[in-house]
């Protein structure tokens, strides 16, 4: 299987480290979710799990939230209502989507207000090493002191800074050395929460917490590391600034997966912007297989625009693709799947190819139906065909989702209680 590692700029043979694959994607800040471009960069991971189990690896898969930063405080302020409760809620909300998207669970489920002694032991060892430095109650990690900064973004310098403070950088902030400097521990403002450190009350940085979430996680180091493209920089370029020399190892994943945004009426569809999508609205109308055939029809890797026209096309090939697997089966000759099976193989081992590999199942729909109409037998076929068409998340003729994402997100649920 080959990956698009955004690391080297290349298709690389993928390679684990181990025989279980470390995968640990960024989740949600929790508030307005869950939209399309949610929905796409989780589906998109989840193609990729099923895939790899369908294979017969072991994947242990961590997906985080990111509870409490400078957005969650705002939000909450705005809303008139306590930050905790907005993450519980929102949280909660975000779980019950992936249920009805039947998105398989994560097999760890951080949250970084439970990971603060962890924080403060990174911290204190990057000043140790000279990476960071405290200033009035503050930490921040020292981006001259970390010559590599950059490999990942591939940005010049110079351009650094004006794409950091677009993403939350606070160029102005007097307590810094150099205006690119990022907070590891944020000293308390009047109204904000806060926990204890050696350096006095405040809370974590946004790029340290995922840091140590993974590292309390999976150790030093991972297989692959994957969330949106917007998060390339400068959240996952400072997660490596960070671990690497946290830990002394060369590096901190062998492999880094970015889903592209996803855009509607001419715009990238956004929070700020208020163009959202949302999937609970669409599924009030539209079945979750729908949505998953529609999601599957983009490549992760590239950009797109949501239309209702392409959506309602893979309505009525999701429709065909149920009939299929219901169709009742002749006696005659066995309908062969051995070239579909091919196809379909290669193309998600060409860097998660989903659009490639819908298309296959949507070409097999309609020889199954042609096959049964001959009165052959295509009870393999319609067998092969449920099992591959489960990878791309679909459930086609079973009611609901299938029982370990129920059971396994309503564990994680029960730790956000909204009551």
């Amino acid at each position: 299987m080959k990956l698009y590692n955004t690391l080297s700029r290349e298709l690389e043979t993928f390679d684990p480290q181990n025989k279980i694959i470390r995968l640990y994607v960024c989740g949600i800040t929790p508030y307005d979710t869950t939209h399309l471009g949610h929905a796409a960069t989780y589906c998109a991971f989840d193609v990729l799990v099923r895939y790899l189990e369908s294979r017969g690896a072991m994947v242990d898969y961590a997906e985080n939230v990111t509870d409490i930063d400078d957005d969650t405080i705002r939000e909450a302020r705005k809303r008139g209502t306590n930050w905790r409760d907005l993450g519980n809620f929102w949280t909660a909300h975000f779980m019950r989507d992936m249920i009805a998207l039947n998105v398989r669970p994560p097999d760890h489920y951080p949250r970084a207000t439970e990971t603060i002694a962890e924080i403060i032991e990174f911290d204190k060892t990057l000043i140790e090493k000279g990476c960071a430095y405290e200033s009035q109650g503050s930490v921040y990690f020292h981006v001259n002191a970390y010559e590599k900064f950059g490999q990942l973004s591939h940005i010049p310098r110079e351009e650094m800074l004006a794409v950091a403070n677009e993403r939350g950088n606070f160029p102005d902030d007097p307590k810094k050395r150099d205006p690119l400097d990022f907070v590891l521990w944020q000293a308390q403002a009047p109204g904000e929460p806060a926990w204890d450190s050696p350096w006095g009350p405040g809370r974590p940085g946004w790029h340290i917490e995922c840091s140590a979430m993974n590292y309390k996680t999976f150790g030093p180091t991972i297989d692959i590391h994957g969330g949106g493209a917007d998060l390339i920089f400068p959240h996952h370029e400072c997660e490596i600034a960070q671990t690497v020399n946290f830990t002394g190892k060369d590096y901190f994943s062998k492999i880094w997966m970015h889903a592209a945004m996803v855009g509607f009426a001419g715009e990238k569809m956004s929070k700020s912007l208020g163009n959202l999508v949302m999937v609970s609205d669409l599924l009030k109308t539209y079945t979750p297989d729908a949505l998953r055939l529609y999601l599957a029809r983009h490549h992760y890797r590239f950009p797109w625009e949501f239309t209702y026209a392409e959506f309602e096309a893979s309505v009525d090939d999701c429709a065909q693709m149920k009939q299929a697997v219901q169709a009742p089966s002749g006696d005659g000759r066995e309908m062969d799947v051995t070239n579909a099976r091919e196809r379909f193989e290669n193309a998600l081992n060409n860097d998660l190819d989903s659009p490639a590999a819908a298309a296959v199942l949507c070409e097999l729909a309609d020889t199954i139906l042609e096959h049964a109409d001959a009165r052959r037998d295509v009870r393999e076929a319609q067998t092969w065909f449920r099992r591959t068409a489960g990878i791309l998340g679909l459930r086609l003729n079973a009611d609901g989702p299938e029982a370990r994402v129920r059971t396994g997100w309503e564990q994680h649920l029960a730790r956000f209680p909204t009551g």
